[in-house]
């Protein structure tokens, strides 16, 4: 009597432990086989983020000084990219003057062609001026056909002209899946782009100060006040670290958008083709840059033009020339492995004069577990001229003397 009152407390025991773990979810009942009843696995493990997915047609995430690539969909797909192609306008318009081509207060007089542009604009008339640096703020923030145009013309004397410096450009890049027809987006055949090629367009640009400039600034004006300006990337106004980018939306492109930002030192390049409905492209972005900024983590050594060490320079008008970075020298590391990097300078011991500033006089090498994984030229700091024969006899005899 007593072996069966044991065997049903036995047997209610078993049932209710049954009735308990059937109730739970599946990563609770794998605790509970492990002892940790009621808390789910991925609470206890640092799990990485879900890759998302994106309703654009093309997509990537691209980290510029690794050039890794976070995310990829379609991302060789040639494919429309509307006013986004007002990022290699402005590149080219940039670059020239940086070259001392041109000035920002060049006047840049309006012509019939500019005039008559459709879609976004500011509306110029024939034989209206405008400074340059005006035009490009219409370009970058407005988003301007007219304004397009105008540049062009200005700067290779006709807007076929330019497009072919754009292409080429495009060839100098190594962008295979990129072909303009036109310096501003209107839909044309053959006007295509892919979402890596675009990004490495931003990319180029984001070297330059002022195309930083252009395409961080949130608004301006023209006009003495008359016409306001606002940025159409409102990311700039609703994303932590968004510092650059570039709207665009036609029937044929749908909406677009190629935009950067910048976190604790990483910087993440995002571009979107293709995505639906209004405000989408800023949705999609923001999206897989919260994706791309939870999942990495950039390891900075040196920031581009450092100093980090100097070269003896012989028959030379100094004697000395400083090293320095020719770009930021950084990593992109998934969160949890940023640690166990090693960094070293190899410099070259003498340098004979002449020196050119920029001249590769060494390397910053970054490693990791003895392997290498990035390698940056260290450049000289300045020009050091040759002395004259005269000039070396004097200083040994004052170095004697």
């Amino acid at each position: 009597m007593g072996v069966m009152v044991i065997l049903r407390k036995k047997a209610l025991i078993l049932l209710m432990v049954f009735v308990l773990i059937a109730g739970l979810p599946a990563g609770q009942i794998e605790g509970a086989a492990s002892g940790y009843v009621g808390v789910e696995k991925t609470e206890l493990e640092a799990a990485a983020p879900a890759v998302p997915e994106t309703t654009a047609v093309a997509a990537v995430l691209l980290e510029p000084t690794s050039n890794k690539i976070i995310y990829e969909k379609e991302l060789n797909e040639q494919l429309p990219m509307a006013s986004v192609t007002k990022l290699m306008t402005l590149l080219l318009a940039v670059e020239a003057v940086e070259q001392g081509k041109f000035k920002l207060d060049d006047k840049v007089v309006t012509s019939e062609n500019a005039w008559e542009m459709g879609g976004s604009q500011v509306y110029l008339e024939p034989g209206e001026e405008m400074s340059l640096w005006e035009m490009l703020m219409a370009i970058g923030l407005q988003s301007a056909n007219d304004s397009s145009v105008a540049v062009a013309e200005h700067i290779a004397g006709s807007e076929e002209a330019f497009v072919q410096a754009m292409n080429d450009k495009a060839k100098e890049l190594g962008l295979v899946n990129t072909n303009f027809v036109n310096c501003h987006g209107l839909t044309a055949d053959n006007h295509y782009t892919s979402a890596y090629d675009m990004a490495v367009i931003l990319k180029e640009g984001l070297k330059y100060p002022l195309f930083r400039k252009i395409t961080s600034m949130k608004e301006s004006e023209l006009r003495g006040g008359a016409f306001k300006l606002w940025n159409t990337n409102k990311l700039l106004w609703w994303y932590d670290g968004a510092d650059a980018g570039k709207t665009g939306w036609t029937e044929a492109a749908k909406y677009c958008l190629a935009s950067s930002a910048e976190r604790d030192g990483l910087r993440i390049i995002c571009v979107v083709l293709g995505t639906s409905e209004p405000g989408s492209h800023f949705r999609e972005s923001t999206k897989l840059l919260d994706y791309g900024f939870a999942r990495y983590k950039a390891v900075n050594f040196a920031e581009q033009g450092a100093s980090v060490g100097a070269i003896k320079v012989g028959k030379g008008q100094a004697d000395r020339v400083e090293a320095q970075t020719a770009e930021k020298v950084s990593v992109v590391a998934l969160k949890g492995e940023e640690k166990g990097f090693e960094s070293r300078v190899e410099l070259a011991d003498h340098l004979d004069a002449p020196v050119r500033k920029g001249q590769v006089v060494g390397a910053y090498v970054v490693t990791k577990g003895g392997q290498e994984v990035k390698r940056v030229n260290l450049v000289a700091g300045d020009d050091v001229l040759k002395t004259t024969v005269f000039e070396q006899v004097k200083r040994v005899i004052d170095h004697v003397f």
